[in-house]
């Protein structure tokens, strides 16, 4: 087995628009393909046909069904690997990935890593590779996703773990929730230049259909608010809409999580 892998270019990870709002990330390497959280097997069918690619491989995050929708169409249709979140009965799964896990991808020339990241949900799972991180509903950029089954304790920690990744890690979050998590942003944190700028490129991209993924590790530090729950300017303002101030940044979590729900 090669345990030499290439880096992901990322050319080669190409986002499929599903649903409202939803990307699937399609994966290529020469004549094969992997997608993540293929929630339309339609979608999916169309990108291989056009660009003559055999699926060798689906990376499932967790349950919930624009996630996993088209699994068992796709599995029955080209017999990949498929791989999900142990304790989650997914359609087709042919291996349950924990903590730790190494999943290799010979077809694709690549190596992932799994993270458990509960929060969105109990058994939630990411894929990290060399300067790409597939974290599912749990990061999004400027955001992070709502607590459907784990605890704002589950999720703190979750995005603190992905905090500490290398600045240069590509975020391929699952969901073109960007602008409207930057209006937020601007009410829990209103004075954040990085934020202001990011703005202005996302509001240029959307306008010209394009995606505002991927995201960087480096770039969410500086406008995720649900990563800054340290920082003196948001902490206040949490304080100023929950009228009380919060003892410590996982608390201040909790409140800013809270906050967005109603937002």
């Amino acid at each position: 087995m090669n345990n030499q892998h290439s880096k992901i270019r990322s050319g080669d990870i190409i986002p499929l628009p599903a649903f409202r709002d939803n990307y699937i990330w399609l994966l290529r390497h020469g004549r094969f393909a992997a997608v993540v959280d293929p929630g339309d097997a339609t979608v999916v069918e169309t990108a291989l046909q056009q660009q003559g690619l055999q699926l060798c491989a689906i990376l499932v995050t967790h349950h919930h069904n624009d996630h996993i929708g088209g699994v068992a169409e796709l599995a029955a249709r080209h017999r990949p690997q498929v791989l999900g979140p142990a304790g989650e009965d997914i359609p087709a799964i042919t291996r349950h990935v924990r903590e730790g896990d190494e999943i290799v991808l010979d077809e694709l020339d690549q190596r992932f890593t799994v993270l458990e990241i509960p929060g969105h949900t109990r058994t939630h799972v990411a894929y990290l590779a060399p300067g790409v991180l597939f974290p599912g509903d749990t990061l999004f950029s400027a955001g992070c996703g709502r607590l459907l089954g784990g605890t704002s304790g589950q999720m703190y920690a979750s995005l603190q773990r992905m905090a500490q990744l290398p600045d240069d890690t590509g975020v391929y979050c699952a969901h073109e929730y960007t602008l409207a998590n930057l209006a937020f942003s601007r009410a829990a944190e209103p004075m954040n230049a990085a934020r202001d700028a990011r703005q202005a490129e996302c509001e240029a991209l959307r306008r010209e259909g394009r995606p505002t993924l991927p995201s960087s590790i480096g770039r969410e530090k500086q406008i995720n608010p649900f990563l800054r729950t340290d920082v003196a300017g948001l902490v206040d303002a949490v304080t100023a809409h929950s009228g009380s101030r919060p003892p410590g940044p996982r608390e201040c979590f909790a409140a800013l999580r809270a906050w967005k729900d109603v937002f």
